[in-house]
């Protein structure tokens, strides 16, 4: 399983949202930090889920780490998140 497919599996576990869409963004950084020649480095996150609607800002990127876990924020070097209810 992709790192892509792993983030959408687990958010979709933990949120049920209405929209998700997971870009892997890793070749828009070749020659910079964090970069892997395999790529499923840099990853953008746009998540719409009721779930969020009584949320702040950082406490719903704080959720989505959560839910992510820290096994697999720790193998991503960025992840932008797009969150709404």
């Amino acid at each position: 399983m992709s790192v892509a497919e792993e983030i959408e599996r687990k958010l979709t576990e933990a949120f049920s949202p209405s929209e998700i869409e997971v870009i892997d963004e890793s070749e828009n950084h070749r020659g910079h930090a964090g970069y892997r020649e395999e790529g499923e480095s840099h990853f953008h996150v746009r998540l719409r889920a009721p779930a969020f609607a009584d949320m702040s800002r950082i406490s719903r990127h704080r959720a989505v780490h959560a839910a992510l876990g820290a096994e697999l924020v720790g193998r991503i070097h960025a992840l932008a998140l797009d969150l709404a209810p």
